[in-house]
């Protein structure tokens, strides 16, 4: 079936979730989900359950409200099954501008009040720039120039939350959920992708996840090339024939290269100029805590921006030795991708709106989300890429004012 076929795009969003509805598994699921998903893409303010099931059933509210209540919260309806066929649906579209070029993980928060949401926990929250009570969720995107789409998302649920037998059983996290760091969980989704034959791409993370030592090994023995942030004092040892030289900081390093090491380079338009920068690289190997004196050679890319007066951001990476400067800055930068996601998500689609505290109603939630905003994606690749479109698609509502989804309760 070919879910793209009408030129009405209200139709082609019905289309879409017939698809998904084929791996709901009961039919008592699918007018909930076309509901749930169509109220994510309505003009909404809030996108929580009360405003959409007002928004998709005025006349009948109240039960709808009961039935989305329960479609997220006991639905026992797989996650996994539905990403993977909004991935099935969107990415053929997607790949129509060019090959998947980086798998990017990442993760984001939810300010929450109280302790009672699942995971919630006083912990740095990226969303206020500083420690708050907050949830926090790792994912896993696939993207090139044209689009990006989470193919992966988990709730990180901290060590307090993982021991605390009480709270995990009122909050219904499953047995075999345990306690992972973050760089764990993200290795756990990127293995996952392998095994699943994803079309890969560079490994994109940025310090927190890429100055994991053993998480860049595993990379490597994934047979996965990575282009990963590190922190300024990540130590390492510039290439040397000699190998006389010693470890320095990834910061003291850039501070000791000649100016003509430097180079202006840009990535991408921006909304009114081009992104421009200064760039610096450096062939090295890791040094310091772990390491051993036969760590291969890779990449140290070094940004200075002109403003600063020290280099900002440091990167290591696998890219190829002969690779040249423009097209390591060129993906090194697409990392972007994934801020514009997630702005989309929690702006446009409610990602950040679900009240519930439950794990299973977090990733019911999350999931329709990436299914909505997956219906978003496929539309961009439906055409060729121009700015005026991709601004309407998030600008104004995806599907009419007035549109009710297929299952909603009838007017009373």
């Amino acid at each position: 079936m070919d879910w793209r076929r009408s030129d009405d795009s209200a139709e082609r969003f019905s289309a879409y979730l017939q698809e998904i509805a084929g791996v709901m598994e009961h039919a008592a699921r699918v007018a909930p989900m076309r509901a749930y998903c169509s109220g994510l893409l309505l003009d909404c303010e809030r996108k929580s359950v009360e405003p959409i099931a007002a928004a998709t059933a005025p006349h009948a509210t109240s039960a709808q409200h009961q039935s989305l209540l329960h479609f997220l919260a006991k639905g026992e309806w797989s996650d996994e099954k539905v990403l993977g066929k909004v991935r099935d649906l969107v990415l053929p579209q997607a790949e129509r501008h060019g090959a998947i070029e980086a798998w990017i993980i990442d993760d984001t928060s939810f300010p929450k009040d109280g302790s009672h949401s699942v995971g919630v926990q006083h912990q740095y929250c990226g969303q206020l720039g500083k420690q708050a009570n907050c949830q926090v969720a790792v994912s896993l995107s696939v993207a090139n120039h044209a689009a990006s789409l989470p193919v992966a998302y988990r709730l990180y649920l901290p060590e307090s939350w993982a021991n605390d037998a009480k709270r995990r059983k009122k909050a219904g996290v499953p047995e075999t959920i345990e306690f992972q760091t973050k760089p764990k969980i993200a290795l756990q989704q990127i293995e996952w992708a392998c095994a699943a034959g994803l079309p890969r791409g560079v490994v994109e993370m940025d310090c927190a996840y890429g100055s994991d030592l053993s998480l860049r090994r595993r990379l490597t023995a994934l047979e996965l090339v990575y282009a990963v942030g590190v922190w300024a004092r990540t130590v390492v040892r510039k290439t040397d024939k000699t190998g006389d030289a010693e470890p320095v900081t990834t910061a003291d390093l850039a501070a000791s290269l000649p100016k003509r090491a430097w180079r202006t380079i840009g990535w991408r338009d921006g909304t009114n100029a081009r992104l421009v920068s200064r760039f610096a690289r450096v062939r090295v190997h890791a040094a310091g805590e772990g390491t051993t004196a036969d760590e291969p050679e890779e990449w140290l890319v070094v940004e200075w921006p002109k403003d600063e007066k020290a280099p900002t951001k440091f990167w290591l990476s696998t890219l190829a030795e002969d690779i040249t400067f423009e097209r390591m800055i060129d993906i090194v930068m697409m990392r972007w991708r994934i801020e514009r996601d997630y702005q989309e998500l929690k702006q446009e689609v409610g990602l950040g709106h679900f009240e519930g505290r439950s794990w299973r109603g977090f990733h019911h939630h999350a999931t329709m989300c990436i299914a909505a905003y997956g219906f978003l994606v496929a539309e961009r690749g439906a055409f060729p890429p121009s700015a005026p479109r991709a601004r309407y698609l998030v600008e104004k509502p995806a599907i009419p004012q007035g549109y009710r989804p297929r299952g909603s309760p009838a007017p009373a």
